[in-house]
């Protein structure tokens, strides 16, 4: 064929009826700049080759027709220009080999051929690429003679040359005689089956389980199977096999490469098994379930022994067997009870040593002296045991590795008792502190019982206290409901004498102003009769002038005493609400009082921010100020005697804004003061010290409810008795509805 040019077509058809890695090819061949197309029907194939843009087709047989293959040729009849047909098979064999040269095809190729050898096929056949040049003096495939003994005997690996269809072994090499632990001369007269257990690890007949790995291995399906085989002393191995076929004219044999893989398979099952061992102690499993899994697990990495899981009894002394799956269990049930010791076998000195014991001899070790007769009995002769330990001084138990042969451990056994060991310890330790926990919580629970039943005895003790205590209250609601009672009664009483002794003076003068009148008319009626003299009438109108004055002015002051008393409680809907400025309503009340409080020679000061406002009840706060003031009047200074300049002192009246946006207003005198004993019954009604001159008990009373009623606010007193009182008045600057 002419080397390829860029004017001859670029693409590779694939026609397969199986999926191919077209993709894997495609990347091969881009370099070249070809294409690579892909169908699955052998119409779909000649449309393409009638395009004339094809270089080369890769065939499956199964789509190439019936026997004759009669696809092959029609696409090279379609194709406008010489068109190559590779044909690739699933099942090569020599007689489809002869049928896909009599139908055309320029090669006659496996499906499984690699992606890179298919490659440089179709390249080297394109000629997009050149053969690699023979160099003078150097072999080549076609002349280069080994002698494939010489290689086997050479190579690190286990090798081995087997006749297909009887698979009799025809040489090995050194290191597959050290596999098998068989001499060259026994190989060679066995065949491969003979070194595999009539059933493998799954159950199925080693012969058709080898049967089928071949066949796939002639069919380019695996390269690399496992299988597991027997070593001469009947010791398992499990082992990986790559095979590759080799065909000469006269034998069909086949190269068998063999690894043993039962150390890592082992090691794999070991991660495994720890892992799983893990799941268990995290999700509570029960420790003796645990410590039977951890054992068969060891047992199934060693070869020919049996392990033993003790654990050491809370008195600290004696031994109870725990796990030991493969032991007699005569022996196990002997075990419990035994006490540890310098001497006490391999597990009991191990843990009184808390150190590894390695006994090689049981018969012969003064370990074993009390135990040696019972070993004997169940055959054993070796037993290495090391202390299971919370930490360097908290002994849990032991696990022992047993063999019925004498025997020292190597580093691979030293590596699984310790691993063993260390499983074994985080199992115990988390069943520990899981019945430690249990224990408290019990302890717990008692506890929590015994302060519900000391509380429960609180609570009925504390509901007839309650009981008693309600006695008691009502007991002191009725006293104190009598005492106030009493006490308004007192009040009253005390008020209504007052109100007699205020009374009585006008009333009294006014009768005795009145008898008086009566009896001087009477005396001028009689003047009448014997003739009345101008001076008897001109004196009777002058004492009648005078009656009449003194008997409207002690009317007048008697009416003014009841309308005082008519003010016991305010009646809030004669208020009226609305906003107003605070100083504007302190100036009108400050300058009605201003005249009294100068006739008793007191100076009247003011300390108003004047520009608040408030939405309230400007009425209602004047009346309140107004008594608040009036009682200074009447109780601060007139009790230090006399009017018109006689007692000095002063009142103030202040208002701020609060840091909570209230209004404190102050009044405050330099007074007498209030007596302590006095200042808790201020606001009491008809409470007063100057009943009968001038107070009726009823002003604080008033200003108490109007603060804390109409205003919403609150009301404080303080006083220092000689120095003066205080009033403190909280109010919203929005009274309440």
């Amino acid at each position: 064929m002419p080397p390829f040019s860029a004017d001859q077509p670029q693409t590779i058809l694939i026609v397969a009826s199986t999926a191919y890695d077209a993709a894997a090819l495609r990347r091969m061949l881009r370099r070249h700049h070809f294409e690579v197309h892909a169908v699955a029907r052998g119409d779909e194939a000649l449309a393409a080759a009638r395009n004339g843009e094809l270089a080369l087709v890769l065939l499956d047989v199964a789509l190439a027709g019936s026997a004759s293959l009669e696809l092959c040729p029609r696409l090279q009849q379609a194709s406008q220009h010489p068109l190559p047909v590779f044909l690739l098979s699933t099942h090569p064999g020599e007689d489809e080999r002869m049928r896909a040269h009599e139908a055309g095809a320029a090669a006659y190729l496996p499906m499984s051929l690699p992606i890179d050898e298919m490659a440089e096929k179709i390249m080297l056949y394109l000629q997009a690429i050149s053969p690699a040049p023979v160099l003078a003096g150097m072999p080549t495939m076609a002349t280069l003679e080994v002698n494939y003994h010489t290689m086997l005997a050479g190579s690190p690996d286990a090798i081995l040359l087997l006749q297909r269809g009887s698979n009799r072994i025809l040489d090995v090499n050194r290191r597959t005689r050290q596999l098998f632990g068989m001499t060259e001369t026994e190989l060679l007269q066995t065949d491969l089956l003979s070194l595999c257990p009539p059933l493998q690890a799954d159950g199925q007949p080693s012969d058709h389980v080898f049967a089928t790995d071949l066949e796939q291995v002639m069919s380019g399906a695996v390269q690399v199977f496992e299988l597991e085989m027997l070593h001469s002393s009947g010791r398992a191995l499990t082992c990986e096999l790559r095979m590759v076929p080799l065909t000469t004219q006269e034998h069909r044999l086949m190269h068998v490469r063999i690894v043993d893989v039962t150390s890592r398979k082992l090691a794999a099952e070991l991660r495994d098994g720890k892992n799983a061992l893990l799941e268990m102690i995290a999700r509570g499993a029960p420790l003796l379930e645990t410590l039977d899994r951890l054992v068969r697990l060891i047992e199934a990495q060693i070869d020919g022994g049996h392990c033993t899981v003790m654990l050491l009894n809370p008195d600290g002394v004696t031994v109870q067997s725990a796990a030991g799956p493969s032991m007699p269990a005569e022996y196990m049930s002997a075990l419990n009870g035994l006490p540890i010791g310098p001497a006490a076998g391999s597990c009991g000195t191990a843990m009184y040593r808390k150190q590894t014991v390695i006994v090689s001899d049981i018969l012969n070790d003064p370990l074993w002296t009390p135990y040696r007769n019972a070993a004997a009995h169940f055959g054993l002769r070796a037993c290495w045991s090391m202390p299971i330990l919370l930490d360097k001084d908290t002994v849990l138990g032991s696990f022992a590795m047993y063999y019925q042969e004498e025997r020292v451990p190597d580093e691979e056994d030293r590596r699984l008792i310790h691993t063993a060991t260390h499983l074994a310890g985080i199992a115990i330790a988390r069943t520990r502190r899981e019945e430690e926990l249990e224990r408290h919580r019990e302890h717990l629970e008692e506890l929590v019982s015994a302060r519900t039943a000391e509380l429960q005895q609180a609570k009925q003790e504390a509901e007839l206290a309650n009981e008693e205590l309600s006695t008691v209250l009502d007991n002191l609601s009725t006293t104190q409901q009598e005492l106030v009672r009493r006490d308004k009664l007192a009040a009253l009483g005390a008020l209504v004498a007052g109100v007699a002794h205020e009374l009585n003076t006008p009333i009294g003068n006014s009768l005795t102003m009145a008898g008086s009148m009566s009896e001087r008319t009477a005396a001028l009626r009689e003047d009448l009769k014997t003739g009345l003299r101008r001076s008897a009438l001109e004196s009777y109108l002058e004492q009648a002038a005078a009656a009449d004055e003194v008997v409207l002015r002690n009317l007048n002051r008697a009416a003014a005493l009841v309308a005082g008393f008519k003010h016991i409680a305010l009646d809030s809907d004669d208020s009226q609400r609305s906003r107003f400025v605070l100083g504007d309503v302190v100036a009108t009340l400050l300058q009605s009082v201003q005249g009294e409080v100068a006739r008793q020679g007191l100076e009247l000061i003011e300390d108003v921010d004047h520009w608040l406002e408030m939405d309230s009840y400007p009425g209602a706060l004047t009346r309140a100020l107004r008594h608040l003031i009036d009682n200074s009047l009447v109780h601060g200074f007139s009790a230090r005697g006399g009017r018109n300049g006689d007692a000095r002192g002063s009142i103030t009246l202040s208002a701020h804004e609060s840091a909570n946006g209230e209004i404190a207003l102050t009044l405050s005198d330099t007074g007498v003061g209030i007596a302590p004993e006095n200042l808790p019954r201020i606001y009491d009604p008809f409470f007063t010290t100057r009943l009968g001159a001038g107070g009726s008990g009823l002003g604080l009373y008033i200003t108490h409810n109007i603060v804390t009623g109409v205003l919403g606010g609150h009301i404080e007193a303080a006083s220092t008795p000689g120095q003066g009182a205080s009033f403190m008045l909280r109010l919203p600057k929005i009274a309440p509805r």
